[in-house]
């Protein structure tokens, strides 16, 4: 049976389930829910781990060394049970190794470790990808984690995303869950994005490249989270029209493209992690108001 285990401090209280070492809530001290409920109505994810792949494969099929193998959209890790390997009052950490069920998909010996640990009024969630096979080990790492919108306390407000380098990075699209590699002109105007949800009726909107190292997501004049991503050169923001949530999702590793190869290796923005080796991820989020 999954197993659940709860961090905090005087700000802040985290829970964090074991499948999947998926966050469950962001409660403030104040009582207020930040993160998206899990509705089986629109979306039952909360803030998935996407390993070994971001995205989606064609087919749902992952070729490696010529070898094809199955593999669902964002990987096997969101699914999996992860242990519980250390704890303390403000931070946990759970851990996935390489096992038989993994090996028939993903023919690696690999750690991946997942952290959630909480200071101040901040959480940051780290991965780390640990290469324990005599080969090296191609992999997407991603997180997906869905917060309110619109945000407590801001019914009615416009929420908008502005990027820390104020920057107009292009937009790329999903075509059949796989990327469009045609580049589109940034719905950014000097880093500021007004959210609508008409945005998203033709699914995620996806920035490849240059959204910078951190971002604020809020209200016009009302409550607010700031952003700040280690290790994560891709973007993608995601809802379902109407949903009541958006997904921030900083990402190294994309869907594969449409009409490209269906080799792990050649997936854009693959990590490709020497023997031994030991990759790092990371994003933080703290609650501004």
């Amino acid at each position: 049976m999954p197993s659940s285990v709860r961090i905090g401090n005087q700000h802040l209280a985290v829970d964090v389930s074991s499948i999947g070492a998926e966050m469950q809530a962001l409660t403030s001290d104040d009582g207020r829910s930040w993160l998206w409920t899990g509705d089986a109505a629109y979306w039952t994810g909360r803030s998935p781990i996407l390993f070994p792949i971001v995205g989606k494969a064609p087919d749902d099929t992952l070729a490696i060394g010529g070898t094809v193998y199955p593999m669902a959209q964002h990987g096997f890790a969101r699914r999996s049970e992860f242990s519980l390997a250390a704890s303390t009052p403000t931070m946990c950490r759970h851990e996935l190794s390489a096992s038989a069920a993994t090996e028939a998909v993903y023919p690696f010996d690999f750690l991946l470790t997942v952290e959630h640990a909480v200071e101040g009024r901040a959480l940051t969630v780290a991965a780390e990808v640990s290469n324990r096979d005599v080969r090296p080990l191609p992999f997407g790492l991603g997180f997906h984690p869905a917060f309110l919108w619109p945000l407590p306390g801001a019914a009615g407000r416009t929420h908008t995303v502005t990027l820390d380098n104020e920057g107009e990075p292009e937009l790329l699209r999903l075509e059949g869950g796989l990327i469009n590699p045609v580049p589109l002109p940034s719905p950014f105007d000097k880093g500021r994005l007004v959210l609508d949800h008409a945005m998203f009726e033709k699914d995620a909107m996806i920035f490849p490249k240059g959204a910078g190292e951190g971002l604020r997501y809020g209200a016009e004049s009302g409550p607010a989270l700031r952003f700040r991503f280690e290790n994560l050169p891709n973007l993608a923001l995601w809802t379902k029209p109407g949903a009541p949530f958006l997904c921030v999702e900083p990402w190294h590793g994309t869907a594969a493209e449409a009409g490209g190869s269906s080799e792990l290796s050649q997936r854009p923005s693959t990590t490709i992690l020497a023997p031994g080796a030991t990759a790092r991820f990371a994003f933080t989020v703290e609650i501004l108001r």
